[in-house]
């Protein structure tokens, strides 16, 4: 989940670094979640989030940020995220079931590749 890495933020702040951040919050860890979805007959363990206001989070590091939480209103906001000459963090609420492919399971080759 992006809270392991969430210290980058005053990195960027303190180097003031013009990085663009797209974090797609599922509200859970995700590809652990997905992992005991596939592989464990969906029992879900320690994988659901509480998740604090990242947004909030960014803007108090005066990080410019947004949350999207409709499809029709992302192609704009990457447009003003790109468009920003400073850091921007962009945080994309998505469904809790998507899942991230490819995928090679554990103990897997290249030619077990999972597309879906």
């Amino acid at each position: 989940g992006y809270q392991m890495n969430i210290q980058e933020l005053g990195t960027i702040f303190q180097q003031k670094v013009p990085v663009k951040i797209v974090v797609l919050n599922n509200e859970f860890l995700g590809m652990v979640r997905q992992w005991q979805q596939l592989f464990f007959d969906k029992r879900y363990a320690s994988t659901e989030m509480t998740n604090p206001d990242f947004v909030t989070i960014a803007k108090g590091y005066h990080i410019e940020a947004k949350r999207v939480t409709k499809r029709e209103e992302l192609a704009s906001a990457v447009e003003e995220m790109i468009a920003s000459k400073s850091s921007y963090f962009l945080e994309v609420c998505v469904e809790k079931e998507d899942n991230v492919f490819p995928m090679i399971p554990t103990g897997a080759s290249v030619s077990d590749v999972r597309l879906s």
